[in-house]
């Protein structure tokens, strides 16, 4: 279960690749946008005040995360769906997809139905993190590693569930796209307070929430103390604050009739 008050935590943190994302979409007038994976609706908004003639809706997985976004009252559709069955109305016109599709196995294949299924000149907008092999993460599978929780949340936590810019670039231009991709690392600056490291409170809104759910009370408080120590050592607390280093994946691309031009 998605906590919304746990992830919008850091929210100015998580919501700058979003606005850098979202700032190399072109569009001028697009008809609909959809934003898959809209979270508590807080970003969502913002598109619908970029385009304001456009239908803007969200969608999430997530029903505490819709509920939180339906009682924002703008002027945005949201409702509970899974990205993996979402298929684009003909009208649409720019798909935004942000921190998402890392949860998704096999999302490769989904990008490239989406950029099938648009309609040409649409604007297809990813963004995933990279971060899959910083201390926080190789920590964490290292801690769900060990032989007291090994059977229950090896088979949760992957490897490498995301591929390099250039991996997207190269998928969506052979889906006949036009193609901008990227990375970006941002150095957040994570303020030293309260009991908690902030680089494991950070990974409870994201990371930690698949081993939250496969845990009883007991093994979950040792998972987190664990993991709390080793984090403490690899990120340590320099003049009251943590930095934080996170890598992030963009693509932007093209469809169809128009992918000829450049981006």
């Amino acid at each position: 279960m998605w906590d919304p008050s746990t992830y919008l935590r850091y929210g100015d943190e998580r919501s700058r690749p979003f606005h850098d994302l979202v700032a190399r979409i072109p569009a001028h007038r697009p008809r609909a946008v959809v934003d898959l994976g809209c979270g508590p609706g807080t970003l969502t908004a913002t598109l619908a005040e970029r385009w304001p003639d456009a239908r803007v809706s969200g969608l999430d997985s997530s029903p505490e995360m819709v509920e939180r976004a339906v009682a924002l009252d703008v002027p945005v559709g949201f409702a509970v769906g899974d990205v993996r069955s979402w298929h684009p109305e003909p009208d649409v016109d720019v798909v935004v997809c942000n921190a998402v599709l890392q949860w998704v196995p096999g999302h490769q294949e989904l990008l490239t139905r989406w950029a099938a299924e648009l309609p040409p000149g649409a604007w297809l907008a990813v963004q995933v993190p990279g971060n899959f092999a910083a201390p926080s993460h190789r920590l964490l599978r290292e801690v769900a590693g060990r032989d007291r929780w090994r059977d229950t949340l090896a088979p949760l936590l992957r490897e490498a569930p995301v591929d390099d810019p250039v991996g997207y670039a190269a998928l969506l231009a052979g889906a006949g796209c036009a193609v901008d991709a990227w990375e970006t690392t941002y150095v957040h600056l994570l303020p030293a307070a309260g009991a908690d490291h902030p680089v494991l409170a950070w990974m409870d809104g994201t990371a930690l929430r698949p081993v939250r759910a496969a845990l009883d009370a007991t093994g979950w408080a040792d998972f987190r103390a664990e993991l709390a120590v080793r984090l403490a050592e690899a990120y340590p607390v320099r003049q009251g604050q943590v930095y934080f280093p996170f890598r992030r994946i963009f693509v932007v691309a093209r469809t169809g009739a128009h992918a000829e031009e450049k981006m």
